[in-house]
């Protein structure tokens, strides 16, 4: 059965998953830029790297214990979350469409539009 957070991701308009770095992480991506990481352990998502602004990624390091810099990513920009329940999925979701829409944002227009009307 497939973890609800990684069907979320894949919920996404042109989400596709990746192996670019061995069998860990399962990697997201779209329009092959990456917005989550996930590591699996167990067959459960144990952590989830999601880009992040950087003031809303201080911000939600402050409140959260759960969330830390990004591990082996660039720190300013990523969040690695800990899935402890300690976050609701709301949140976690919330995290997720935050990571998706930069990496979209950053595309360029004629890529964003393709996206939006699920042509890639």
């Amino acid at each position: 059965m497939r973890s609800p957070l990684i069907a979320y991701c894949l919920s996404k308009k042109a989400a596709t998953e990746d192996y670019p770095f061995g069998p860990e992480p399962l990697v997201m991506k779209v329009a092959n830029k990456m917005f989550a990481l996930l590591v699996i352990a167990n067959g459960e998502v144990s952590h989830i790297s999601l880009k992040c602004d950087p003031l809303i990624a201080e911000n939600l390091r402050e409140q959260h214990d759960a969330v830390q810099p990004g591990y082996h990513l660039n720190k300013k920009h990523w969040n690695t979350v800990t899935i402890d329940g300690s976050l609701t999925e709301s949140d976690l979701h919330d995290m997720i469409d935050h990571s998706y829409d930069l990496v979209v944002k950053s595309l360029p227009k004629a890529k964003q539009l393709a996206i939006s009307q699920r042509l890639v």
